[in-house]
C-alpha cells in the first residue's frame, strides 16, 4: 500500500520582494543619485556654504553692491545638479514604469505570476505600493535638505523662490510629481502592453500634466495688484512672480500699454491714467504648492484609479 503525500498549495510570492527584486538596477540607480545628491546638498549647507561666503564676503564686503563672483561657480553647480536630481527624477520613473510595466505584459511575466497566487490586484498594488514608498522617502529627504540650503545662503544666488526649478525643489510638489510620473507610466504601460510605446507616452503625459499644472496654478490663486500713476512708470516690484501687466484707463478698465514712447499726450489721447501688474509674492508660496500639489495628486489618483479598472475589467475571467 503506498501512502499518499499531501502536498501543501503553492504559497503566493512575497509581492513586495519581489518587485524590489525584479527592479533592483532601477533601485540602485535611484539610491545612488539620492546619496549623490544629500551628499551635495550637505555639503552646500556645511563647508561648501563656508568657503563660498567667505570668498564673496572678500570680494563683496558688506553693504557693497556686487555682481556674481566666479569664485562660487563650483558652489553653485553642485547646487544645480543636486536640484535637477530631485526636479527631473520623475521623467525617468515614469519612463521606468511605463518600461517595465508594458515589458511584463508583453513577454506574459504578468499573467505567469496571476497563475501562482498573486491576483492581478495585488501584483499592481505591489507595483505601485513599494516604489512609491520608495520614492516619496528619498524625495522628502532631498527637499528637506534643498530647503535648509535654499535658506542658509546669505550670499546673492539667481535661485529666487518662483524659479521653476526652485519652486518645485522647495515644497510638496516634489513629492508629487514622482507619484504622478508612476502613475501615469503605469496607466500607459497597462494600455500599450509593450515596453518602448508605454516609455515613451508615459513620459509624455508626465511632462504634459506638469506643464499644465504650472500654468494653471498661478491663475488659481488671487493675484495680488501694484498700481502706479502715469508719472511713475509701470514698477517693477522686486522678488515677485509676475502675472499680467497693462495700462490702465480713467474708467479702471485694462489695456495693454499704447506704444507712446515719451509723449504724454499720446497716453492721455488713449485715455491712460496708470499702469498695473499683477504678481504673487514671496507669500503665496505655500498656496500656490498646494495647489499645484493637488493638481499632480488628483491626476495621479485619476491615473491609479482607471488602471485598476483597467486590470480588472481585463483579466475578469482570469480572476
Amino acid at each position: 500500500m503506498t501512502a499518499s503525500v499531501a502536498t501543501a498549495p503553492p504559497r503566493p510570492p512575497a509581492t513586495g520582494r519581489t518587485v524590489l527584486r525584479l527592479h533592483r538596477a532601477a533601485l540602485i540607480v535611484w539610491g545612488l543619485v539620492a546619496v549623490a545628491a544629500a551628499l551635495a546638498l550637505l555639503w552646500a549647507y556645511g563647508p561648501g556654504a563656508e568657503s563660498a561666503e567667505t570668498a564673496w564676503r572678500r570680494t563683496c564686503p558688506v553693504g557693497n553692491d556686487c555682481t556674481w563672483d566666479t569664485t562660487l561657480n563650483g558652489y553653485y553647480r553642485t547646487v544645480m545638479l543636486a536640484r535637477w536630481a530631485i526636479v527631473y527624477m520623475p521623467y525617468l520613473v515614469a519612463a521606468w514604469a511605463g518600461a517595465v510595466i508594458g515589458r511584463e505584459l508583453e513577454s506574459g511575466t504578468a499573467r505567469l505570476a496571476w497563475t501562482q497566487g498573486v491576483t492581478p490586484t495585488r501584483w499592481l498594488a505591489a507595483k505601485l505600493t513599494v516604489p512609491a514608498a520608495l520614492l516619496t522617502a528619498g524625495t522628502a529627504v532631498l527637499v528637506l535638505l534643498h530647503r535648509m540650503v535654499y535658506s542658509a545662503n546669505e550670499f546673492p544666488l539667481d535661485w529666487v523662490w518662483y524659479d521653476d526649478n526652485t519652486f518645485t525643489a522647495n515644497g510638496t510638489l516634489a513629492l508629487a510629481l514622482p507619484l504622478l510620473a508612476l502613475a501615469v507610466g503605469t496607466l500607459a504601460g497597462l494600455l500599450l502592453r509593450r515596453a518602448l510605446p508605454a516609455l515613451a507616452v508615459g513620459l509624455a503625459v508626465t511632462v504634459l500634466v506638469e506643464y499644465a499644472a504650472d500654468t494653471l496654478t498661478p491663475h488659481l490663486w488671487p493675484w495680488k495688484t501694484a498700481l502706479n500713476g502715469l508719472q511713475s512708470g509701470p514698477g517693477t516690484p522686486q522678488n515677485v512672480k509676475w502675472g499680467g501687466q497693462g495700462a490702465l484707463t480713467s474708467t479702471g478698465e485694462r489695456i495693454p500699454i499704447p506704444d507712446c514712447g515719451d509723449s504724454m499726450k499720446c497716453f492721455t489721447d488713449h485715455g491712460v491714467t496708470g499702469y498695473y501688474l499683477d504678481y504673487h509674492s514671496a507669500s503665496d508660496f505655500w498656496p500656490l504648492q498646494l495647489i499645484g500639489t493637488g493638481i499632480v495628486l488628483a491626476v495621479a489618483a485619476a491615473a491609479v484609479g482607471t488602471a485598476f479598472w483597467l486590470l480588472r475589467r481585463g483579466t475578469r475571467a482570469a480572476v
